[in-house]
C-alpha cells in the first residue's frame, strides 16, 4: 500500500459551456491489425530487458516508427541502479505532435520486459525472463498506434508520447529487503529530468497493461488522488460509449507505477489505466513466462486508446 503525501497536482481544466456528449466526438480511427503487428515486432527482439541486443534493436524501432509521425523524437539515456546494486543503461523514448503548442497532453508507457518472471506458478521459472506482451508491450502498441492515427488527424493541443524505460526491474519476491522506488527507474529519471525545460503538461494518462482479453479497469487511489477530475472524465467517456463494464466505477488501492513520478515529482496530473482483474495479481500471466502473444487482444488495446482520445478530442478538438 503506497502512502500519498502532498498536495494534489492542480488540473487545468479547457474552457467548456456544456457537457461533452463522447459519442458523436470526432476521433481518428484506431486499427487492431496494425496496434497488434507493433506488440509482435516488439517480441520478435526477444526479451527486451536492459542493455541486451533484443533492447537496443527495440529501442532503435520504437524511436525510428515514431519519427515517421510525430514532429520530434529525443531519445534520452540515463543509468539506473537496480535493486541489487547493477547498474543498467536506459533510454526514455519522448516524441512530440506540434511541440511548439504551449498546451500539451502527454501519453506513456514503460517499453522494456522484467528480467524475473518471479510470479510463475512455476518456482523454476522465478529467475526467467517475462516476455512482456501484455506488460509493456501492450501499451507501447496503443502509444504508436495513436501516434501514427493522431498525426492525420491532430487534436487542438500539443501531444507528446513518452516510452519509459527500466520500469519492470523492481526487487524479485525472492529478494529481501523490498522497496517501492527500485521500480519505475526511468519515469523517475524523467520527471527529475524532463526532456525539454520546464515541461509540464495539462494532463497524463499512463497506459499499462493494457491488452488482456478480460480488460477490468478500476478508478485506483493515485490516479484519484493527484487528478480526480481526469479520472472521472475518462471513466465518464467510457460509460458514454458502452464501456462501463470494462472502465468500471469502482476505486479501488494505490498502484505502484510511473505515474506516481510523474504526479509527485513532475507536477502533471496523470492517470493510470491499468488492468485490475479483482481476483488475481493484475492478470492472471503477469510477471509469468506465459505473458506472450496468445494471451493478447488487440481489441482491447482499441477500446482503451478509442476512450483515451474521445476525452483528448473532447477537450481540443481538430480544427481543420
Amino acid at each position: 500500500m503506497l502512502v500519498l503525501a502532498g498536495c494534489k497536482n492542480k488540473e487545468t481544466k479547457p474552457a467548456a459551456t456544456q457537457a461533452v456528449d463522447y459519442t458523436q466526438v470526432a476521433t481518428p480511427e484506431f486499427s487492431v491489425d496494425s496496434a497488434y503487428s507493433y506488440a509482435v515486432a516488439q517480441l520478435a527482439f526477444g526479451n527486451r530487458t536492459p542493455g541486451s541486443k533484443a533492447w537496443e534493436q527495440c529501442a532503435a524501432y520504437i524511436a525510428a516508427q515514431m519519427q515517421y509521425w510525430c514532429d520530434t523524437v529525443i531519445i534520452q539515456p540515463f543509468k539506473a541502479t537496480l535493486w541489487d546494486g547493477t547498474m543498467v543503461p536506459g533510454r526514455n523514448i519522448i516524441a512530440s505532435l506540434n511541440p511548439q503548442a504551449s498546451k500539451r497532453v502527454l501519453l506513456a508507457a514503460h517499453w522494456d520486459s522484467r528480467q524475473w518472471a518471479d510470479h510463475d506458478p512455476d518456482e523454476g521459472n522465478h529467475r526467467k525472463p517475462v516476455p512482456g506482451a501484455n506488460d509493456g508491450a501492450s501499451g507501447v502498441a496503443v502509444l504508436m498506434e495513436m501516434a501514427r492515427v493522431m498525426s492525420q488527424m491532430p487534436p487542438s493541443v500539443g501531444v507528446d508520447f513518452i516510452f519509459f524505460d527500466v520500469e519492470d526491474q523492481g526487487q524479485p519476491e525472492w529478494a529481501d529487503n523490498y522497496e517501492d522506488n527500485t521500480w519505475c527507474k526511468g519515469s523517475q529519471f524523467w520527471a527529475q529530468n524532463r526532456h525539454m525545460p520546464a515541461y509540464t503538461a495539462v494532463y497524463g494518462v499512463l497506459f499499462d497493461m493494457v491488452g488482456t482479453a478480460q480488460p477490468r479497469y478500476t478508478k485506483e487511489q493515485v490516479s484519484r488522488h493527484y487528478a480526480p477530475g481526469l479520472t472521472d472524465k475518462l471513466w465518464g467517456a467510457a460509460a458514454a460509449m458502452g464501456y462501463g463494464n470494462i472502465f468500471v466505477a469502482q476505486n479501488t488501492d494505490p498502484i505502484l507505477d510511473d505515474h506516481l513520478y510523474v504526479n509527485q515529482i513532475a507536477g502533471i496530473p496523470m492517470v493510470d489505466i491499468v488492468q485490475n482483474s479483482g481476483t488475481t495479481s493484475f492478470f492472471t500471466h503477469w510477471h509469468t513466462t506465459t505473458d506472450n502473444l496468445d494471451n493478447l487482444s488487440a481489441e482491447t488495446m482499441r477500446i482503451v486508446a478509442t476512450v483515451t482520445m474521445k476525452t483528448i478530442y473532447g477537450d481540443y478538438p481538430n480544427e481543420k
